[in-house]
């Protein structure tokens, strides 16, 4: 059983949110918004994220719109895997934000984020995925990644919930700002 997010212990992984993947994805402006509205979200909580890329030579960079909401300190990590997990980088950035539960997001679900997720709920992390903040070319490959990955292991959730249980309560100093941001 999945326990509730708690900020010492939580990371966010955003896979693969490409300029040559992101337009191809099942409703792309709701992909984008929300996962950016995520991505501020950890920044204004001051939580660590990391950001894979596909082989970025081919794929290009991560969406300006979701690098403008990471601001200057985000963490890049080109990939050939389609695994985060499979590639020896991202592994020791991960690890060296000593964190125990993954918010996992991206493109696209049924493969680069499924193969994650997996490998993350086998190494014994506990994952979370924020269904709203993740894509594929067609909402069938989505739908059933979002079902696999939720019978491994992985707590379905959304990326509004996930924020407001981070902050734990409405007294939060950062309360307004997360308010703000979501509506």
């Amino acid at each position: 059983m999945a326990k509730r997010l708690t900020r010492d212990d939580c990371i966010l992984v955003a896979i693969d949110y490409q300029e040559k993947l992101v337009p191809a994805m099942y409703e792309k402006e709701s992909l984008i918004q929300k996962t950016e509205r995520l991505v501020r979200g950890f920044g204004i909580l001051s939580l660590p994220v990391l950001f894979t890329q596909q082989y970025t030579k081919g794929l290009g960079e991560t969406i300006e719109e979701i690098r403008q909401a990471a601001g200057e300190e985000a963490v890049y990590i080109d990939k050939l895997t389609f695994s985060a997990w499979g590639d020896e980088n991202f592994v020791t950035e991960f690890k060296k934000r000593r964190r125990n539960t993954a918010v996992v997001v991206g493109i696209e679900a049924h493969v680069c984020e499924q193969q994650t997720v997996l490998d993350l709920l086998e190494e014994g992390y506990t994952v979370y995925v924020a269904a709203d903040c993740v894509s594929s070319r067609s909402a069938f490959d989505r739908d059933v990644a979002l079902k696999r990955m939720g019978e491994a292991g992985a707590v379905i959730t959304t990326y509004e919930s996930i924020l407001f249980e981070l902050l734990g309560w409405c007294k939060a100093e950062e309360f307004k700002q997360i308010s703000k941001l979501v509506k």
